[in-house]
């Protein structure tokens, strides 16, 4: 058996070395490569955060906006609501369907005490007047 040629020994360890080198470059810059995205993510999350700390401090040094008043409720578009709502204001004090009846010079009828009582309730619901107590009416107070 001959022995291994030295140059043909030293040239097979110099490819395998050479191998060897390549393999970890190729893995080192995979590396890297990973690394570099992961920093580039990292300092977009840093940017947002940065962001919604200037805009959190911007808007709690401005003046807290008060929400807008709500709308004024309209009266209905009949005169009797006009009209209940000018002896109301007149009177200053709650008052029943039976006593706005006699101020509007109705006959003291059923029917025009509940016909009253209903318009009453109607601008009840609508936020114009109150119900104070059971059967009474009123302006709300400011």
């Amino acid at each position: 058996m001959s022995a291994p040629d030295p140059g043909t020994w030293l040239l097979d360890r110099i490819d395998t070395h050479e191998k060897a080198l390549t393999s970890q470059i190729e893995q080192t810059q995979a590396r890297i490569e990973e690394l570099t995205g992961r920093l580039r993510e990292l300092g977009q999350d840093l940017d947002h955060l940065r962001i919604t700390r200037k805009t959190l401090l911007v808007l709690a040094a401005e003046p807290a906006l008060a929400p807008p008043p709500p709308p004024a409720p309209t009266v209905p578009d009949h005169p009797a609501y006009r009209q209940i709502l000018a002896i109301l204001a007149d009177t200053g004090q709650p008052t029943r369907a039976r006593d706005l009846c006699a101020a509007l010079d109705l006959p003291l009828a059923r029917k025009n005490i509940e016909n009253t009582r209903a318009k009453l309730k109607r601008l009840v619901g609508l936020g114009i007047l109150e119900e104070t107590e059971p059967g009474s009416f009123a302006q709300p107070r400011p």
